[in-house]
């Protein structure tokens, strides 16, 4: 008897680039929009404080989408799973996000 391994592998399809670039571009609007709001930085938080959240927010669009990406994938039965989805997606881009935001931000603006 073999053991079989019923994971399936991880695939990297166009459709989750692209939910992933959408989701990476979100983020960095808002991160550009909360930097472009800075108008005077405090010296304490150093020559290079915009670095962190420049990286950490589009990360956290790129995963919301890909978030996006699997829970549509998994819920393409019915009308009523379709909406669940679409709504449970949502309310995880804009959680995953908002954490995004509060980690990139972490020291300078939310101190």
């Amino acid at each position: 008897m073999t053991n079989q391994n019923n994971l399936t592998k991880f695939t990297f399809t166009p459709q989750l680039l692209t939910r992933m670039l959408i989701g990476g571009v979100i983020g960095l609007a808002v991160v550009s929009l909360l930097l472009y709001a800075t108008k005077n930085p405090d010296p304490a938080w150093g020559k290079f404080w915009m670095i962190r959240p420049l990286i950490v927010l589009p990360l956290a669009g790129a995963t919301g989408g890909a978030v996006n990406y699997y829970i549509d994938s998994l819920t393409n039965h019915g009308t009523w799973k379709k909406i669940f989805g679409i709504l449970l997606s949502f309310v995880i881009f804009i959680i995953g996000l908002w954490m995004g935001t509060v980690l990139g931000f972490a020291g300078t603006i939310w101190n």
